[in-house]
Parts: structure tokens; C-alpha cells; sequence
């Protein structure tokens, strides 16, 4: 355990190790973000719903083990290349972050405290315990405050980069559900795929992305069904890698 980060589970070498970059909202007490903090409760701060979904994945045993980012997306945005500007928003969805105007040695504090530690555990445990399969999970807004008019009727996403090899039988499985998946949307992983690049493309691990809307996670009635989903979805696209 860690500020950084924390685990659900056990990794298991073969199994199935979800990762969930955005699935707090905490902000240490030393951190003035400078934002009214009822944006914490908000998709700008957190993944709504995806620790509740991940533990009951875990509980379920669908998925061996979790980690989950320990701070809020505003702390530090773990799913970004360490350069990227967007690693410590100083905006997000039309909402200033002041907090996070910082030089360059504040930024590298965040980064040292946060960032490096968040992925440094990732890579270990993958290291010492190879997934057969990576499931990266997060939550998506039906509105974006920014765009009022971009229409977002998906009740879940599927995102993936270069490596589609789970793309068609998960975006199958839960279809079989009965929900209007997005295939690369609400955004593609060719444009956003940062930790997935790293961890899962770049050591040739197969895995999927998952953005579930945030309407349809925010209580826990919600959070059941998904898991749900999520644990059928799992054993098909599992099934699909040892054919």
C-alpha cells in the first residue's frame, strides 16, 4: 500500500490484473488544488465508480488482482506520458485547476511522489506475476460541461491501440449484454492509451480498455450490474485467448 497507489488481490502469472488509473478522488492535505471541492465528486477528479466495480471484480474473482491510482486525476494524471502536459491538468472539462500552475520543481515532486510510484508497481507486479490479460478500467461523463452538444449515448466503451487482439471479442461479449458499446469511443485509444501503452503494448501483454458511463456506475445497484458485465466479459475474452 501506498499514497501512490493501492492493490486488491493478488497478481497471479496467466491471470487477469485490471488496472484503474483514476479511481480516486483523494487530494493529500498539503495539495491546494484551489478548486471548489464539490469538483471532486466530478468525472474532472475521478473515474466514478470504477474502485466499487473493480473490488466486487476482485471479490468475484473475475479478475485477480487491481491496482488502482491512490490520487485524484487533478493530483496527477497517471494515464499520460510523464511529459505530457496533461499530467498535471491546469484545466479540465472548462474548470481552472490554480493549484497545479507549479515550476518546474513542483511538478517534479508530483511526479516523484505520485507518477513514478503508481507505474514503478504496476511493472513490478507484472514482472514478477505476467497477466494473460490486462483490463484497463474507467468511467466516462454523458456531458461534457465543455461540448454540451456532443452527444454521448454509449452505456460503454472499448479502447485499444496497436495491439486489437481483445478488441472484436469484447466489443462481442457485450454487445451479448444488451449495450450499445463504443467502439473507440467516447475517444480512441490511439489517442489516449498512456498507461496501457507502457505496461501491456510494451511488454506485449493482450488487454482492453473499458470506459463504462458514469450514470450507469454511481450507485451501488449500478456498480453490481457492471460487475456483472464486466466478470462474463472477462471469462469470454479469456476463453478467446487460449483458442
Amino acid at each position: 500500500m501506498s499514497e501512490a497507489w493501492r492493490q486488491l488481490g493478488t497478481p497471479r502469472i496467466g491471470g487477469v490484473l485490471l488496472i484503474g488509473d483514476h479511481a480516486s478522488a483523494h487530494v493529500p492535505d498539503d495539495i491546494d488544488l484551489g478548486i471548489d471541492l464539490a469538483l471532486l465528486r466530478e468525472h474532472i477528479a475521478i473515474d466514478v465508480g470504477v474502485a466499487e466495480v473493480a473490488a466486487l471484480l476482485v471479490e468475484a474473482g473475475a479478475v485477480d488482482a487491481a491496482i488502482l491510482g491512490g490520487v485524484s486525476r487533478l493530483v496527477v494524471d497517471c494515464n499520460r506520458d510523464e511529459e505530457a502536459l496533461g499530467a498535471l491538468p491546469i484545466v479540465s472539462d472548462g474548470h481552472a485547476i490554480p493549484g497545479n500552475a507549479v515550476d518546474h520543481s513542483g511538478r517534479e515532486a508530483r511526479m516523484a511522489r505520485f507518477f513514478r510510484p503508481y507505474h514503478a508497481h504496476i511493472a513490478e507486479a507484472i514482472a514478477a506475476h505476467r497477466p494473460g490479460m490486462i483490463l484497463s478500467l474507467h468511467s466516462f461523463t454523458p456531458a461534457l460541461a465543455s461540448d454540451p452538444e456532443q452527444q454521448r449515448p454509449w452505456h460503454v466503451g472499448v479502447l485499444y491501440n496497436e495491439d486489437d487482439r481483445l478488441a472484436a471479442p469484447t466489443i462481442a461479449a457485450l454487445g451479448a449484454e444488451g449495450l450499445t458499446v463504443g467502439d473507440q469511443l467516447p475517444y480512441s485509444g490511439k489517442l489516449l492509451n498512456a498507461t496501457m501503452n507502457r505496461h501491456a503494448e510494451g511488454n506485449g501483454i493482450p488487454y482492453i480498455g473499458i470506459e463504462m458511463r458514469q450514470d450507469l456506475v454511481r450507485d451501488a445497484a449500478g456498480q453490481a450490474l457492471f460487475a456483472q458485465r464486466l466478470s462474463r466479459m472477462c471469462s469470454k475474452v479469456s476463453l478467446n485467448l487460449v483458442e
